[in-house]
């Protein structure tokens, strides 16, 4: 096609691939067609009828049930979008209408408003995908800015990669370019992105540019350098997925899905990426409220009983690494005569002469804890997760444990998975603390809305008879 017929043709296209499940135009787009249909259905009925009667809404139902998901559309061009809703629709509507015959449901319903909602239907369905395009820029700055990305890998599934990334409008990811071995003569030179530099570079790079994907397209048999990098990368928060050759994807037993259409295999990911990111938040500030309100008569009680007995400020503020390894303030209730936070914090452990009388108490019963709920309503911890460390702990701890950092990967929790286990208070050896992260990956690895309910519940019954926390 010459230059000036696709320059003139421009604004009927929105080029590029289907976008990963974790992005919010994603996920409107699964609920978009159905709630239309439904909207449109009630909307005419009750134009004509002046309500919504009963048939109305179990057809309602069906409708829901037949069309949800929706389709991806954001990407499609314009000319093909129209075609393909009409299309669509029409099979729809010759569904509805065999099953309405074959039923004898059919009486049930006022032609005229069922004609008129035929009609209406493609219409509404079409212009609510418009105006979902129209919209798309500012519901992708919701989430926030861009992801920086590399690739490992300038080979032909590398470089058809960061061609998808180019051509998706609203894929959010930041492709800085390329990490490869190989000589120059040997690299597939076709892409736009530049080389920035050779493997033994990457894990630095990744640590100092606050990369947060990074896409494996190494060749499956060259397993001895995928380890490498692997093993290179356990010291950082970054998220990691292969990319694999097409010939051997059916092979590989491992989480799947896309990256702006291609397909790649998670190595080390969140847990809470698109539907469980909302659940887990939704989660995180429904019983953060619910506690706080039922704990707010004991939480005065203890500022007050802090305020009085020890000389220094009621709350503790730490700074821990929190969500990909950023650091966060996190608030306790002042249990000790210092509040350290240096370079150097040493752990509590048993007599400790820093404990005052009454902070003995509080951490025995973890209720110094319980200020942290106000983190989980600001969004920088959960209820659940693996526990904030203090920052001198974390940089001494990352270098001595391999994996330590993909902890970081989920918000920190006021309890999590090692403290039910066992490893809640001092953590003295580094088989102590490697039991602890051991726990941690655990919970990354089988996480549920469930697990975080029973690990609660746990630890309730925990905190009544613990005596390892000090």
């Amino acid at each position: 096609m010459p230059e000036e017929r696709r320059a003139a043709l421009s604004f009927l296209n929105e080029p590029g691939p289907p976008l990963g499940k974790d992005n919010l135009l994603s996920a409107i787009e699964t609920g978009l067609e159905p709630f239309a249909l439904v909207f449109s259905l009630w909307t005419v009925a009750i134009a004509m009828e002046g309500d919504l009667p009963a048939p109305y809404l179990i057809l309602s139902v069906l409708l829901f049930a037949i069309t949800f998901p929706g389709t991806p559309r954001l990407g499609m061009p314009s000319l093909q979008l129209v075609g393909e809703v009409l299309v669509s629709w029409f099979w729809t509507v010759s569904l509805l209408v065999l099953t309405g015959f074959a039923t004898g449901y059919e009486r049930e319903f006022s032609r005229k408003i069922i004609l008129t909602w035929v009609v209406v239907a493609p219409f509404v369905l079409i212009s609510a995908h418009f105006l979902l395009r129209l919209c798309a820029p500012f519901l992708v700055s919701l989430q926030g800015p861009p992801r920086r990305a590399i690739i490992v890998g300038m080979n032909e599934q590398g470089v058809a990669l960061a061609s998808r990334v180019g051509e998706t409008p609203y894929s959010r990811i930041e492709l800085a370019g390329f990490f490869d071995d190989r000589d120059l003569n040997r690299l597939d030179a076709s892409s736009d992105y530049r080389m920035i530099g050779r493997l033994d570079e990457l894990s630095q790079f990744v640590r100092e540019k606050n990369i947060q994907l990074i896409y494996l397209s190494l060749p499956m048999a060259s397993q001895p350098r995928i380890l490498h990098v692997l093993d290179e990368l356990k010291d950082t928060t970054a998220s990691i997925f292969f990319v694999p050759d097409m010939f051997v994807t059916d092979l590989i037993q491992g989480q799947t899905g896309s990256v702006c259409g291609m397909p790649v295999i998670s190595v080390c990911e969140t847990p809470f990426t698109g539907s469980n990111g909302f659940i887990k938040r939704l989660s995180d500030i429904v019983l953060s409220i619910i506690i706080l309100l039922l704990i707010s008569p004991i939480l005065l009680g203890v500022a007050i009983a802090v305020k009085v007995t020890s000389p220094g400020p009621i709350i503790f503020r730490q700074r821990r690494y929190g969500l990909d390894g950023k650091e966060i303030l996190v608030y306790k209730f002042r249990s000790m005569t210092v509040t350290e936070d240096g370079a150097n914090v040493q752990q509590a452990t048993k007599n400790d002469s820093r404990i005052t009388p009454l902070g003995a108490i509080l951490r025995k019963t973890s209720i110094d804890e319980l200020p942290q709920f106000i983190n989980v309503l600001q969004g920088r911890m959960s209820i659940v997760g693996p526990r904030p460390h203090a920052v001198a702990h974390n940089e001494m701890y990352r270098k001595l444990i391999k994996g330590y950092m993909v902890r970081h990967k989920v918000k920190p929790g006021i309890t999590g998975w090692a403290q039910v286990n066992g490893y809640r208070g001092e953590t003295d050896t580094l088989d102590k603390m490697q039991g602890r992260i051991d726990f941690d990956l655990d919970y990354l690895r089988n996480w549920s809305l469930k697990l975080d309910l029973y690990i609660i519940f746990r630890t309730v019954r925990l905190v009544m008879k613990d005596q390892q926390a000090y």
